[in-house]
């Protein structure tokens, strides 16, 4: 609840609903502390619902805007994180018909495909289930209800700032639209649905791509390749999606499927997506955090600890303990073992009837990706490189039958 004239008369209308349906209320009330008036309105909030003996709890957030994003954005999102906390059936929100046309208008000046400009749903999941209930109501019949039953709310002055885009809409571009056009909101609300049909079929179309497409975590190039562009453009999309990313525009998809779908096999396209990269390897194109790369010379000394904490947030190195497998626990500590990261020219013995072989070569016939190469631990026995990770252990430092031996293991 925000105090606003559309919390105020969904609260009015539920409580009377209460009263002929069982109905458990309560109220929440987020205090972003961005206006000076905001404990005011807290506090009315507060009063409101005690007239009503309905229960409401104020959730104080502070609002971070990070480089880029707008003050509403930060305050949307500091918003429905308290949303997701909440332990509800049900989350309503009084979001009316003009909110929506704001939406949808939004939404186009940004280029949004048919998912933005669909609009607010009416119902969705986001950690809680969310419902707008008056969604299809247009502002000036929710004023006219307030006046009617004469209650009160509060006016947040930043609506009439024009700094802020949808405040811009809301005072000079949709009155012009409505003196012309007077039924927009209900047209552009045919639209809007339409467009979540398209979306939702979009949908359904991509998650039958991805059936023939996803290969573990990651989708098959060879898959993508066979879609015509709107399709795979479409199926790249709901991929991100799916792992939680904000899909990019028209233009950044395009630029992913031409690296990705790229002739040279032995290329490494690398495309930048917000907190994550979309790689190609082996065939499949594969999501990637963001890692600092590591310092140069880096070493940590092993004293034949079990768990050894590694730098770079490269995670810990696990030294579990084996009769008679793995590195000779007692060659270790004699030479002087030691976790260290890759410098060029290592070579591993992998068995006594073969060669000892260059680990760059041995990673790749591991099928460690390009990128992970650089930031693997390597055991060392002195000088020499005895294990590396997705590849074993070199033969020659091997424990011998009965021998305490240890098997190094990698945690990310």
């Amino acid at each position: 609840m925000s105090g606003g004239v559309d919390s105020v008369v969904l609260l009015d209308v539920l409580v009377r609903i209460s009263r002929l349906q069982p109905l458990r209320l309560s109220a929440l009330h987020v205090n972003h502390h961005i206006s000076p008036n905001a404990s005011r309105w807290a506090q009315f909030c507060a009063a409101s619902c005690a007239r009503y003996g309905v229960p409401c709890a104020v959730a104080d957030v502070q609002v971070e805007v990070a480089a880029g994003e707008s003050l509403e954005a930060a305050a949307r999102e500091a918003r429905y994180a308290v949303f997701r906390r909440q332990d509800v059936d049900a989350l309503l929100l009084a979001h009316h018909l003009d909110d929506q046309a704001e939406t949808l208008l939004l939404q186009l000046l940004r280029g949004a495909g048919p998912r933005g400009l669909s609009g607010m749903p009416q119902e969705r999941e986001d950690g809680v289930r969310i419902l707008r209930p008056l969604l299809e109501v247009p502002r000036a019949q929710i004023v006219e209800y307030a006046r009617r039953q004469r209650l009160d709310w509060v006016e947040d002055e930043s609506n009439a700032l024009l700094d802020f885009d949808r405040n811009y809409l809301r005072h000079e571009v949709l009155p012009r639209i409505a003196a012309r056009f007077p039924a927009y909101r209900e047209t552009w609300l045919r639209a809007s649905r339409n467009l979540a049909d398209a979306s939702e079929l979009a949908e359904a179309l991509a998650r039958i791509d991805a059936e023939s497409a996803l290969d573990g975590a990651g989708l098959r190039i060879d898959a993508l390749r066979r879609l015509e562009q709107a399709r795979a453009r479409n199926l790249l999309r709901w991929f991100l999606v799916q792992h939680g990313l904000r899909p990019p525009g028209r233009e950044r998809l395009d630029e992913a499927l031409r690296q990705l779908l790229g002739p040279h096999s032995d290329a490494q396209p690398l495309v930048e997506l917000g907190p994550v990269s979309l790689r190609r390897h082996r065939g499949v194109a594969r999501l990637t955090q963001h890692t600092e790369p590591p310092a140069a010379n880096w070493q940590v000394a092993w004293q034949g600890e079990e768990v050894l904490s590694l730098p770079n947030g490269m995670g810990t190195l696990c030294f579990d303990s084996a009769l008679g497998a793995g590195l000779s626990a007692a060659r270790l500590r004699a030479a002087g073992a030691s976790v260290r990261g890759r410098v060029g020219g290592e070579r591993l013995k992998l068995a006594a009837d073969r060669p000892s072989r260059t680990l760059k070569n041995l990673l790749r016939e591991a099928g460690v990706p390009a990128w992970q190469r650089e930031r693997l631990p390597l055991v060392f026995c002195g000088e020499a490189a005895v294990w590396a990770p997705g590849v074993g252990c070199d033969c020659r430092f091997a424990a011998a039958p009965g021998e305490q031996g240890v098997l190094p293991r990698w945690v990310p």
